[in-house]
């Protein structure tokens, strides 16, 4: 089955989010969800999402799934809110435990914080299954780049969040708490071992040197042919050298701490104090 897929672009944070469609129903996923969010300000706004809310409801579809590739260290979440105007059960990788006790510490958050995954509504583990509308979905465990990624294949698509970007580009970095170079390239293995028509959609872009527009969509064989970083059999040894030594080199994202304390609560925010407000933790020398 090949689902109608729709892509919605965020320039402020680079992230691509997607509608999945069946296309012998009106049902749909959206895959990566953006919450704007003003990091100067502290100000949240929903413009991106309601971009989407609006192009569904043009569409007269029904929201099945809020699907998260992982938690996101660049965007917040608009997950919660998606749910809340559309309905939809929100779903993320089972290792979302493991990304909880990790940041859980970083942030102090204490007791009360749950590190069970009980702020989602489905923990989707590898070889896992699941139905939008008439379309099956299936579930391949992805890590490297997090212990939670996941890449969701629905028919003749494949939704691998940060695990890699367009072939010009590469694959993601792996130098987070609990990422893994090694994992990384045994993950990307299971993507490259789908069909090479296989259309792979990409959950970040940021225009390759020598490209002018933004891309998300590629395929499978493009991907084993000419992926800068691991395409061409490139063995893993070369692969982690170079990933490793990359990773290096790298600053943290803009978001990520507001992004981490959000994204492992499913897209809620953190529980308001007595006056009702709401606040986010800055942690010095942690990350």
């Amino acid at each position: 089955m090949t689902p109608l897929v729709k892509a919605f672009f965020d320039e402020a944070t680079n992230t691509v989010s997607y509608v999945a469609r069946d296309p012998l129903s009106n049902a749909c996923a959206i895959i990566d969800p953006v919450l704007d969010f003003d990091h100067a300000s502290g100000r949240t706004n929903t413009a991106s999402a309601d971009i989407i809310i609006n192009w569904i409801t043009e569409q007269a579809l029904t929201l099945d799934w809020v699907l998260e590739s992982h938690v996101h260290a660049d965007h917040l979440s608009a997950a919660p809110y998606l749910q809340e105007k559309l309905g939809g059960k929100i779903g993320i990788g089972a290792n979302i435990t493991v990304v909880q006790d990790t940041f859980g510490k970083v942030f102090n958050e204490g007791t009360e914080f749950q590190r069970d995954g009980s702020q989602f509504d489905a923990l989707l583990s590898h070889g896992d299954s699941f139905h939008i509308g008439q379309m099956q979905a299936d579930v391949l465990h992805t890590p490297g780049h997090t212990p939670a990624c996941m890449t969701y294949v629905i028919g003749d698509a494949a939704f691998v969040g940060d695990t890699l970007f367009m072939p010009d580009f590469g694959t993601a970095r792996c130098d987070f708490p609990g990422g893994s170079s090694a994992q990384l390239y045994d993950s990307i293995q299971k993507i490259l071992a789908l069909p090479d028509e296989t259309r792979i959609f990409v959950c970040h872009d940021y225009k390759a040197p020598g490209r002018d527009e933004f891309a998300w969509e590629t395929t499978v064989g493009e991907q084993k042919a000419l992926n800068v970083h691991i395409g061409n059999g490139r063995s893993i040894e070369d692969f982690t050298k170079m990933r490793d030594s990359r990773d290096a080199t790298l600053g943290m994202p803009k978001l990520i701490l507001p992004s981490l304390q959000v994204n492992m609560r499913a897209g809620q925010m953190p529980e308001p104090d007595e006056q009702g407000d709401v606040f986010l933790k800055l942690p010095i020398n942690k990350i």
